[in-house]
């Protein structure tokens, strides 16, 4: 009994190359013109900041200066920049007379005054707590950047751990885990947020810096700290766990 023919399989037949892109001269053009702003934007916007910053100082500080003062009375050129240098004198001035016990004497006698006026008060306290908070040259700021579940179950967000939960808050928080005070940002102003109280173990802790952290959340998630496609690059091994392996693959092979 004769077996039947197995039919020999079909080549497939060749794959065609693809088609060639013609060369698009307008295309070139808006690429090149795409990749020009996004090199000079960022260098010019900060340029024009900066010099918009110093001149509108100046505005300010040059009418206090007497004319027989300024730059230009001596050189013929108007400096851009002479108030800003002024401001940071007066201010470095003010501040080394304001720790010194006359300074604070006269501090706490100019404080009193303002105390005693009723709208006054009130603006300069503000403003007197919003510079403190601003400008303390204290050691206490956001400790790490972690993730926890919000608004919901399941939904990730990334927030900044201030401190530890302390006083009447800790004391009645019904868990016995330590509890954190965490900054909740939102994007893309982390300048505004919510604090929230989470415990310990509803937290979770990541290895990127803060100021990374803050980043991502202002790029709404476009700039990752890892790398464009977010993932976290493998650590380096030491260098002795690199010998170890090399003396084993060695005495794998000599065996």
């Amino acid at each position: 009994m004769t077996e039947p023919d197995t039919p020999a399989p079909e080549t497939p037949p060749p794959l065609s190359p693809p088609p060639r892109r013609r060369w698009n001269p307008l295309g070139a053009l808006r690429n090149s013109f795409i990749a020009g702003v996004v090199v000079i934007a960022p260098i010019g916007l900060t340029v024009w900041l900066i010099w918009t910053l110093v001149g509108w100082i100046d505005s300010f500080v040059l009418p206090f200066v007497p004319a027989r003062y300024m730059p230009e009375q001596y050189i013929g050129i108007n400096l851009r920049g002479v108030g800003v240098i002024i401001f940071l004198v007066f201010t470095v001035l003010v501040g080394w007379l304001a720790r010194g016990l006359l300074g604070r004497s006269l501090l706490r006698w100019g404080e009193g005054i303002v105390n005693r006026m009723p709208v006054v008060r009130s603006v300069y306290a503000g403003l007197k707590q919003i510079a403190e908070t601003v400008f303390a040259q204290s050691e206490t700021s956001f400790d790490r950047a972690c993730l926890i579940e919000y608004p919901r179950k399941g939904l990730w967000a990334v927030a900044f751990v201030s401190t530890t939960a302390k006083g009447e808050v800790r004391a009645k928080t019904p868990t016995d885990d330590e509890v954190l005070s965490v900054f909740l940002p939102t994007t893309p102003n982390p300048t505004s947020g919510f604090l929230l109280f989470v415990p310990r173990r509803d937290a979770i802790f990541l290895d990127m810096r803060v100021e990374d952290a803050a980043k991502l959340i202002i790029s709404a998630g476009l700039v990752y700290p890892n790398g464009r496609d977010g993932n976290a690059r493998p650590a380096a091994a030491p260098p002795e766990a690199e010998a170890g392996a090399e003396a084993a693959g060695s005495h794998r092979a000599a065996g």
